[in-house]
């Protein structure tokens, strides 16, 4: 055991030893010119160090510099600046006058890709093959290799030409490669952008035999956090993974077997497009489960009606940012999106088969297909979305067949004071996508057709019966009550928050109704008469034939939660006994008459 620890502790000695040796005999400066002759001749970019270089010897053998910058042929910017950079050596190939570069270390780096670091070629230069790779003079005294690139505490800047420019921090990038140009290479960063924080950490693969022309590669995992304005309180987390390719000389990208989480909706499919001007994207994408509200910017609406809940209220001296159409990144993109979703909810609302096919030409969103089903009915939701100017604008035509009323009502915020089912075709137009602003600011028609309709607090033929029987015993009717209108339809018309109702006209075998009024969305009041003739009535001969042919109104007016109502059914009885005992008054006179003649 002691010869072994005297051993090993020789050698430590003579390791020791040699590595002071070399760095007394071997000037790291000598490899300055060395390297950007290379990096030069490799590549055509000028590499400048700005103090000179200095031996690190523990924990390992190092080589130190100053401030060094990295600039492309033609370019008025950098590529790469950094206060530091450390290159990390092997020690045996420096005694044979090879300079083996095991990892290149930059910290506090500014990567800038935009089109100011950009390569520029000359006006005059020829035109040469594109994968032309630069050839080395035959005998040189050096060699150089580099195996790992580390970035620390860097930042990136990214900016195609004509759009904005995007700060992604604190940037820390790992990249390994081997002999055969594959790369192990590990990420992560952070942007900021009108007052949205994303934060990425990328883990994958990459493999740049073709490079600088192609890039192919695996998103092993790639995490990713968003969340700020116009977002959902609690944000949006997942992952995207699938094969990679990037086409730089097209700046083309595509993404194959991609799978992407977002909260708690997954989705699978392919994307492919283009970074440069114009900027394109075409996506196809299958979700098994899609939940929308968790991924967009909306309260859903509970059963109960309690919104409440799920808003936080933020600080006094925080002021709510306005969303600005100039801030879209649709307005330079030019997209093509089909999705498929088995299930998903939105709102509250529960639907199936979900299809939309989209297109957008910078900031004109045309939707051609928007359809599935809600429930046991069918829904479908053609249209366009324009963003081009401040204020969004939007036209659909809406089309509902057999869609349950209640959760309908529910999920736009409205009272479920109807049960049944509704069927509709329309077109809608106007300003905002919200639902708030789809009350105020859309105006419209539509025709409409409601079946097995119910007052959720109402019963009309028992309120009818009720209100007869209270003013008079001489008449009944007992028929069922059927709990409902079977059918209702007519056309409805929206403006500036306003329902009309010129006339829906429906009833049951029993009952007959015509519906006319006006529902204020905005100012959460109604003023809504129906005008009801319900038959069956027995007992007093005239006066159940008048109320079968009599039309009764119910008005109900007031705000949703102070309703009134008014049932004058008093006053058509009495009309009628009053319209009677004149009758039967007028008959006894005229029977008196023969025999006072007499």
């Amino acid at each position: 055991m002691r010869r072994l620890i005297t051993t090993l502790a020789i050698l430590l000695v003579v390791l020791l030893a040699g590595m002071a040796t070399l760095v007394l005999l071997v000037n790291p400066n000598d490899f300055r010119t060395y390297m950007v002759k290379q990096v030069e001749q490799r590549s055509g970019y000028r590499l400048e160090v700005g103090s000179d270089l200095r031996w690190h010897v523990w924990p390992q053998l190092s080589i130190l510099s100053g401030r060094m910058s990295l600039t492309a042929p033609g370019a008025s910017q950098p590529l790469v600046t950094a206060d530091n950079m450390r290159l990390d050596v092997d020690l045996w190939p420096l005694l044979s006058h090879q300079l083996s570069v095991r990892q290149v270390m930059l910290k506090n780096a500014i990567i800038r890709a935009t089109p100011d670091s950009a390569a520029q070629k000359p006006g005059d230069a020829p035109i040469g093959p594109g994968d032309d790779e630069p050839v080395l003079p035959a005998s040189q005294n050096w060699s150089l290799a580099i195996a790992k690139l580390r970035i620390a505490d860097s930042l990136l800047i990214w900016q195609q030409p004509g759009s904005d420019e995007y700060n992604f921090r604190e940037l820390n990038l790992s990249l390994d490669q081997n002999s055969r140009k594959q790369n192990h290479i590990e990420l992560s960063t952070r942007l900021s952008r009108n007052q949205r924080n994303l934060s990425l950490s990328l883990q994958g693969r990459m493999d740049i035999s073709s490079y600088p022309h192609q890039i192919n590669g695996e998103l092993e995992q790639l995490s990713y956090t968003l969340d700020g304005a116009n977002l959902p309180l609690q944000g949006i987390k997942g992952s995207l993974r699938g094969q990679a390719e990037w086409n730089a000389d097209n700046q083309q990208f595509s993404l194959a077997n991609m799978q992407l989480v977002a909260n708690d909706s997954t989705l699978q499919g392919s994307a492919e497009g283009r970074l440069a001007m114009p900027q394109q994207l075409r996506m196809s994408l299958h979700a098994t489960s899609l939940n929308i509200d968790n991924i967009m910017d909306s309260v859903p609406v509970s059963s109960k009606g309690n919104a409440q809940a799920a808003v936080v209220q933020p600080p006094v001296i925080a002021q709510p940012r306005l969303h600005e159409n100039s801030d879209s990144p649709l307005n330079t993109l030019d997209l093509q999106l089909a999705l498929k979703a088995d299930q998903g909810e939105w709102n509250g609302l529960n639907f199936s088969n979900l299809q939309l096919e989209a297109s957008n030409k910078q900031g004109l969103m045309r939707i051609s297909r928007l359809q599935g089903k809600l429930g046991e009915g069918h829904f479908s939701l053609p249209g366009q979305i324009d963003i081009r100017q401040p204020v969004t604008q939007v036209a659909f035509k809406p089309e509902l067949e057999n869609v349950a009323i209640a959760p309908l009502l529910n999920a736009l915020a409205l009272p479920a004071a109807l049960q049944g089912t509704l069927s509709l075709q329309g077109q809608l137009s106007g300003a905002g996508l919200s639902v708030e602003e789809a009350k105020q600011n859309w105006q419209g028609s539509a025709e409409i057709e409601a079946e097995n309709l119910q007052l959720t607090q109402l019963n009309l033929q028992q309120m009818v019966r009720r209100a007869v029987a209270r003013t008079s015993d001489r008449i009944s009717n007992d028929q069922p009550d059927e709990q409902g209108i079977q059918q209702l339809n007519g056309g409805i018309s929206l403006r500036q928050g306003k329902v009309t109702l010129p006339g829906l006209q429906g009833g049951s075998s029993h009952l007959a109704i015509q519906t006319h009024g006006s529902v204020d969305l905005v100012r959460q009041q109604l003023d809504v008469t129906i005008d009801m003739m319900l038959r069956g009535w027995k007992g007093d001969e005239r006066l159940a034939k008048v109320l079968n042919q009599q039309t009764i109104p119910l008005r109900i007016y007031g705000g949703w939660d102070n309703l009134q109502y008014s049932l004058p059914i008093d006053e058509v009885v009495r009309q009628q006994l009053q319209s009677e005992a004149k009758t039967r008054l007028n008959q006894w006179l005229d029977r008196q008459k023969p025999a006072a003649t007499q």
